[in-house]
């Protein structure tokens, strides 16, 4: 720990003790061991607690000046001895002995100046609230308990300026906090120039002003102990319990404006043990490790240092890192876009009449990438258009787009990243006139002439995914950061870089079996587009948009134990060969709206998976070949079925059931689960060519276990055969295995 705040801090709290010790005897000479001591604001309203910090440390009441001998008596017990500059403290025992000291005598100095008439502080003719009462505490309490106001932030001295410190005030105001004030520097404090400004301060306003002094902050300490007292059921005198709630329920801090002294040193080592972390705008030696904090304990952020263009974007970020160090969670209440957003949108299709602009679709390329970043390295909220928007293209025009999404956290995980993903599809799809469908490299999005007309554009979207990310995975997600290009290089070179992310994420599985299990996982994301569609997600079958593996439903269950992956427990089996278990077959009954009674893992024709509207690939049988064709969502061209990809999407998807049609994701040719029952890969004589050439070493290898090295070379694809006539002699010419087998139906 830094010797030079630990220095400061134990002299503070010496020198405020002895101040607290000799107003006591002048006001006890004065007045009497009888004269009554009690904390009210401003109002007149006051306080069932006594003195709260004394109260919730020591269970001690303090109701007239007698009752100060015995806890300021304690404070100058708890003093460690006056530190040289050689001092160095392995931990923070002493510096917190000291804090504690220093908020006793600073409670006790106001309770003395209220005897004496001197509180509230009135000053230039305005008079300050001090301390808040209990009627107040109690009106915000529903606020407290249910998050919507975390906690608050006691902000002590003053600001750059006056424009800063107004900044400062309606940043901490829209993250929800409470702001409380006191202190200056050289005579001057922030109160004063947020009053020169015209600032409206009160209770109405969740701005408190408590004094122009630094004593006056322990004010925001009582009302940390009677935050516990009220909404944590804390016994006073149990302080343990009240550091604990404090720590973990009531998201506060403190922030220092302006140089450092001795007293405001003791006073921030009193915060502390409250588990209160000070974040300065000076330089000053950091305190990192956790302990008695959530997380870390000082952090100097000198403001002139901080990154921006200029001092406006310097408070936001500085109020930025207060956030991020108190691990506060931001809860954004709607949505600030131009049309309007909730769940009644989900699904909506925006046809060709209503068409504005295009991303990705037949001939377009769009893919959604996000990636965890380190919290330095991005700012949370940053939108960034590069390229294009909107307004430039031609209305119908086929837009190439990347949306990247970078996100930053303390719990945040690599294994977490498709996940946070593949909400891009839900999130979105909540925007008025706005159709998101796909994932990953296949997502395909459209704009209606009636949402840009009012005004939707590019930046909106970043918008959605910020609010949302905020309010759906404040619980591992601190900072998002949205970067969106439409310039059709810069899309063509970072879609490179995507796939290999998404092919590094689907590798993660390789060596799990079904077997190795005895859960799988739903997701029913896409019921808003097909509502009687459950996806079971095994770990040798990734979800049918190809977005979501076995792994990535575990973790996003531990994301969001109430979200759309839930553990389906695989039950009793009914039938090993079709992969029929009576735990699946429960839970698909019970969320496909009670539509699908029977459910097999590894069979086409029988009772197969329900196909929804974002799967990559659609399997159907080919009953003149004895075998089945893949087509991919990428490939528009005719099959030998008869229909394109779009064709069969309207006859199997929107949450069918279709014997001999499926739809799945393109790394399932690939399993060794791949329609078993069926017969396996030899059974596949048709195959769109990208699929081909994307998983064209893996198929080798798939092959070469089925026993048939050259089967990729006796399938066709497009390039081939478009109908049932051309593919035949191709697959008899080659000797497809298909055509020798069992048959299919």
């Amino acid at each position: 720990m830094s010797r030079f705040i630990a220095t400061s801090a134990i002299r503070g709290a010496h020198g405020v003790v002895t101040k607290a010790e000799e107003m006591l005897k002048s006001a006890l000479d004065k007045h009497g061991e009888e004269a009554s001591v009690a904390f009210v604001d401003k109002e007149g309203v006051g306080s069932t607690f006594f003195l709260p910090v004394i109260y919730g440390y020591l269970g001690h009441k303090i109701e007239k000046l007698g009752d100060m001998a015995w806890p300021l008596e304690h404070a100058r017990s708890l003093l460690p001895p006056v530190p040289g500059d050689n001092l160095w403290l392995p931990y923070l025992g002493e510096l917190a002995d000291a804090g504690v000291a220093t908020l006793f005598a600073e409670e006790i100095i106001k309770g003395i100046e209220f005897v004496e008439g001197k509180q509230p502080e009135v000053r230039n003719g305005f008079t300050f609230n001090g301390p808040i009462s209990d009627v107040q505490t109690r009106s915000w309490g529903i606020q407290m308990v249910d998050g919507s106001m975390p906690g608050f932030a006691a902000v002590i001295g003053a600001a750059k300026s006056n424009a800063v410190a107004v900044k400062i005030v309606r940043e901490l105001q829209s993250k929800g906090q409470l702001v409380f004030l006191s202190g200056s520097n050289n005579g001057r404090s922030i109160v004063d120039q947020l009053l020169e400004e015209g600032v409206d301060l009160g209770y109405h306003t969740f701005t408190v002003p408590f004094g122009t002094d630094t004593e006056a902050t322990v004010y925001a300490a009582g009302y940390a102990s009677r935050a516990a007292f009220s909404f944590g059921n804390v016994e006073p005198g149990n302080f343990r319990e009240i550091l604990l709630y404090n720590k973990f329920r009531c998201f506060a801090f403190a922030l220092c404006l302006g140089p450092m002294d001795d007293l405001k040193w003791a006073t921030g080592a009193g915060a502390i043990t409250y588990g209160f972390p000070a974040i300065l705008d000076t330089v000053a030696p950091n305190i990192l490790p956790t302990g008695i904090t959530k997380y870390e304990h000082v952090v100097s952020m000198p403001f002139d240092d901080i990154p921006g263009k200029d001092d406006m974007e310097r408070a936001e970020r500085l109020i930025q890192r207060c956030i991020e160090v108190r691990g506060i969670k931001i809860k954004i209440p709607s949505v600030p876009i131009p049309v309007a957003y909730g769940p009644a949108f989900e699904g909506e299709i925006v046809r060709r009449a209503d068409l504005r602009a295009e991303f990705g679709g037949k001939g377009g390329i769009c893919f959604e990438w996000l990636s965890m970043k380190d919290p330095d390295e991005i700012e949370d909220g940053k939108f960034t258009v590069v390229g294009p928007d909107i307004d430039s293209f031609e209305a119908g025009t086929k837009i190439p787009l990347a949306i990247v999404v970078e996100v930053a956290g303390r719990k945040m995980q690599k294994d977490f990243e498709p996940v946070l993903e593949r909400q891009i599809h839900h999130f979105t799809n909540g925007a008025e006139g706005i159709q998101h469908v796909g994932q990953r490299d296949i997502t395909w999005i459209r704009f209606s002439k009636g949402a840009v007309e009012k005004g939707f554009t590019l930046k909106h979207l970043g918008d959605i995914l910020h609010t949302n990310y905020h309010n759906d995975f404040g619980a591992i997600v601190d900072k998002i950061q949205v970067t969106i290009y439409t310039e059709q290089a810069k899309v063509e070179e970072l879609i490179k870089q995507a796939r290999d992310v998404y092919r590094e994420r689907d590798i993660r599985m390789a060596g799990m079996t079904d077997e190795s299990v005895d859960t799988y996982y739903s997701c029913t994301l896409c019921q808003s587009f097909a509502p009687n569609h459950v996806c079971i997600i095994n770990p040798e079958r990734t979800g049918l948009c190809g977005a979501y593996s076995w792994l990535d439903c575990r973790a996003a269950y531990e994301i969001k134990p109430t979200g759309p992956n839930q553990p389906v427990p695989k039950g009793k089996c009914l039938d090993p060969v079709k992969g029929v278990w009576e735990g699946v077959n429960s839970f698909v009954y019970e969320h496909s709206q009670r539509s699908v009674e029977r459910f097999t893992v590894y069979s086409l024709m029988d009772a197969p998976m329900t196909t929804c509207g974002c799967c990559e690939c659609n399997m159907v049988v080919i009953p003149e070949a004895n075998g089945v064709m893949i087509v991919s969502r990428d490939d528009y061209s005719m099959t030998p079925c008869g229909m394109t990809f779009t064709t069969l999407m309207g006859t199997i998807g929107g949450g069918q059931q279709t014997p001999g049609m499926m739809g799945h994701s393109k790394r399932y040719v690939l399993s060794n689960k791949f329609i078993p029952v069926e017969g396996g890969i030899k059974r596949l004589v048709w195959l769109s060519k990208n699929v081909k050439e994307e998983f064209a070493e893996e198929l080798k290898e798939v092959c070469e276990r089925a026993g048939v090295p050259d089967l990729i070379d006796k399938m066709a694809d497009g390039t081939i055969a478009i109908t049932v006539d051309e593919l035949l002699p191709f697959l008899e010419e080659k000797g497809h295995p298909a055509l020798t087998m069992e048959s299919l139906l």
